[in-house]
């Protein structure tokens, strides 16, 4: 009979990896699955809100992410006809958080800093290039069915507790039968990198800009070093072919719509992707001894930059539950506990905030839109309602929000 681990994880991501070393540092033996040969490289999320790095400080993760990201202690609420909206100083939150800013890094550059901090431990281990295939739920175990790609051979493993943070398609989440609530919306989103510097037009190093034809997001992040890249975030109709989407043309075209830079002006172009959007929740993040965190439990557009930031919050709210279950023998109830926190806050906070960023960045009618940018600049012009809009935006508010809830 194969080795009962205490707890597998499925999925070495962000998310994954980092249950897995707060599971590991208090002592909980652990095995991660991943499907891959080794991290991958994922270029849509990569920006870090505050409580999101005071929670990974006590691992001393935060420190190293602050020695090759990007601090980012203002954001830009901008519009394509009008410019400027609001600038958004994070500086007024320094009463609240000893990180009043956002932090740019790219989510690849983050694994390989915890999968370096969990090999120091003798009691975690990360298998890669082994497949979860299924799950079959006992009383006191699980037993897993997984792939070694390697040699083509099917395994048995048995768990105490099984985490799946295998992304929005989870296989775990599939075999254990949770449904995902929700729906994918109709267009298609694009994400370019250029080395091209929008500062010098007045652009924050964060900026949100809406148009009713065409809203854009715009990142620049740490790369390799400086200067860094610009990152533009645009949906796309479903008119053009993901293969027009990819063509360097349509990606000029948007820049000189966006710049107002005549069709002969061309802009370097150091990366393309396209993918599809869903507002989706588990209807259970747990399930027996299954658990989920992170994209496996809940993805929503990137709109506010939530859904890492939320998946991280999953992993550190799961683990330390999870370790008072399996090393302090406490019951198991308090995984309830986790449940109903961090899918609340999923549902009435991460959900519903990015969906209303999107239709604020898309909306079309004059009047609201107008009515739009009057409330934005009457909340950035005080300090008092400035502070409370940025302790939403930054995630500050769902942290307690969740821990409120008993």
């Amino acid at each position: 009979m194969s080795e009962l681990h205490q707890v597998v994880v499925v999925g070495a991501g962000p998310v994954g990896l980092l249950c897995a070393l707060d599971l590991a540092r208090q002592g909980v033996e652990v095995c991660v699955l991943e499907a891959e040969p080794s991290t991958t490289i994922d270029l849509r999320a990569g920006t870090f809100h505050p409580p999101t790095l005071e929670m990974l400080a006590p691992l001393g993760v935060t420190d190293e992410m602050m020695k090759i990201g990007m601090k980012v202690p203002v954001w830009q609420s901008r519009d394509l006809q009008e410019g400027l909206i609001a600038e958004w100083d994070m500086s007024i939150l320094k009463n609240d958080t000893p990180y009043p800013f956002r932090l740019h890094l790219e989510q690849h550059r983050l694994t390989p800093i915890l999968l370096e901090m969990l090999s120091k431990y003798s009691h975690a281990k990360v298998l890669f290039s082994h497949e979860f295939l299924s799950l079959e739920q006992r009383d006191d175990e699980v037993l897993l069915t997984v792939k070694a790609q390697a040699s083509e051979e099917t395994l048995s493993l048995r768990a105490q507790w099984v985490i799946g943070a295998d992304g929005g398609k989870s296989p775990v989440r599939k075999s254990a039968g949770i449904e995902f609530d929700g729906y994918t919306w109709p267009e298609r989103y694009s994400v370019v990198s250029t080395t091209h510097d929008f500062s010098h037009l007045g652009y924050a190093d964060n900026a949100y800009v809406s148009d009713p034809e065409q809203w854009v997001a715009f990142f620049r992040m740490p790369d390799k070093g400086p200067p860094g890249l610009w990152r533009m975030t645009i949906p796309v109709g479903q008119s053009y072919t993901d293969e027009e989407i990819l063509d360097p043309k349509y990606a000029n075209s948007v820049f000189q719509r966006v710049l107002q830079t005549p069709p002969d002006v061309l802009y370097p172009i150091v990366h393309q992707s396209v993918y599809r959007v869903h507002q989706r929740v588990a209807n259970q993040f747990r399930k027996g001894r299954v658990l989920l965190a992170g994209d496996s439990a809940h993805v929503n557009n990137p709109l506010g930059g939530f859904g890492l930031n939320s998946g991280i919050h999953d992993a550190m709210n799961l683990s330390q539950k999870l370790a008072q279950v399996v090393v302090h023998q406490a019951s198991a109830s308090l995984l309830d506990l986790y449940e109903r926190q961090r899918r609340a806050v999923n549902m009435e906070y991460v959900q519903e905030i990015s969906i209303k960023n999107k239709h604020h960045l898309e909306e079309s009618d004059p009047k609201v839109r107008q009515e739009r940018f009057a409330s934005l600049r009457k909340i950035n012009a005080q300090d008092s309602s400035r502070r409370e809009y940025l302790l939403i935006s930054s995630m500050i508010n769902s942290i307690k929000k969740a821990n409120s809830i008993t």
